[in-house]
């Protein structure tokens, strides 16, 4: 009997996704990996050195995809990644209601139901949930209103989860990217020089994403400013209003949301 470790995860076809699978084989994991594209998860197994029964082309977003991930995943499962996500930035009255429901659907109530579904085969192996979040989840962004109330949420369920399954043996990590160099980049590129944005490679967020999970540690964040600001937000939020809404309101800032609008 193999003692290879399985682990599910969610919008695998590329950035992040592709990172902690590649990562996931490098580390002797057994990756499953899901997403709505075949052509797209093709391209992760070849990076990663998967076959095509590692494939679960699955949309997460509705129950059927979902019941195909629990078939697939089987009565066991060790990890579960719920990394699947989509953005839409800028004004929120220039944010209609598809967008909205688009990042509902997808960046936590996905999350949510799948966790849920995948509960026994967790249970049964004493596994590890991992919701990859954002540190938009604590620092709110303006032009992300949306997008952070999503991974507001997304936080708030890990850690409602993890205190409900206390003593299951089954674990919760929080992993908290800033800003990576990922195709959803396109959405806020203008954004990120008056907005003093840092961006990870994709294969860093893995990396650090990975040395979280196999600690078993809570929760994970950046190395660089963006710890620090996340403890700031936490005792002294009225500090990041002023040097967040002074941001918001700069010129610079306010030209890339046209330049943003008009693309």
């Amino acid at each position: 009997m193999s003692n290879t470790k399985t682990v599910l995860i969610t919008g695998a076809g590329s950035g992040i996704g592709r990172a902690l699978t590649v990562e996931a084989v490098k580390l002797g994991f057994a990756p499953l990996i899901a997403g709505r594209t075949l052509s797209s998860m093709q391209g992760t197994a070849r990076q990663a050195g998967l076959d095509n029964n590692a494939i679960v082309v699955a949309d997460v977003t509705t129950p059927e995809g979902r019941t195909r991930l629990v078939a697939a995943a089987g009565e066991k499962l060790d990890i579960l990644i719920n990394n699947a996500g989509c953005l839409s930035v800028g004004h929120l009255s220039d944010l209609d209601d598809t967008a909205l429901q688009r990042m509902c659907d997808t960046n936590l109530a996905a999350p949510v139901a799948l966790t849920r579904d995948m509960l026994p085969a967790l249970q049964a192996a004493q596994g590890r949930i991992v919701n990859i979040g954002s540190v938009f989840g604590d620092i709110a962004y303006p032009y992300f209103a949306a997008y952070s109330a999503m991974k507001f949420g997304l936080r708030g369920f890990s850690d409602a989860i993890r205190r409900e399954l206390s003593g299951s043996g089954v674990g919760v990590t929080y992993v908290a990217p800033r800003a990576t160099r990922t195709a959803a980049e396109s959405e806020f590129s203008a954004l990120v020089e008056p907005l003093q944005m840092t961006l990870d490679s994709a294969e860093r967020v893995a990396t650090e994403a990975w040395d979280a999970i196999r600690a078993g540690k809570r929760e994970s964040f950046p190395r660089g400013k963006e710890r620090l600001f996340v403890k700031i937000q936490r005792l002294l939020p009225s500090l990041v209003d002023k040097s967040v809404g002074a941001q918001a309101r700069d010129q610079a800032t306010l030209n890339a949301l046209d330049t943003l609008r008009r693309a």
